[in-house]
């Protein structure tokens, strides 16, 4: 499953599906975003992209296997 961040925005499809599966934080973003300067919201979206690419290793699941002795 793709996280908030991996969608392409320039797709309004793809925006419109990152919409539909986060909808609180779509919203969020959407208010941060009026809050915001331009520059400080793109400063602030690129550094929960990294966060977030960080942590997908983690988040992913990995084959289990039977341990025998």
């Amino acid at each position: 499953m793709k996280s908030f961040y991996d969608f392409n925005l320039e797709s309004p499809q793809e925006r419109l599906e990152r919409n539909k599966l986060y909808p609180e934080l779509a919203s969020f973003h959407i208010a941060l975003r009026e809050e915001l300067s331009e520059e400080e919201y793109q400063q602030f979206y690129k550094a929960e992209k990294e966060i977030s690419q960080k942590r997908m290793p983690l988040n992913q699941t990995t084959q289990q296997q039977w341990i025998t002795a």
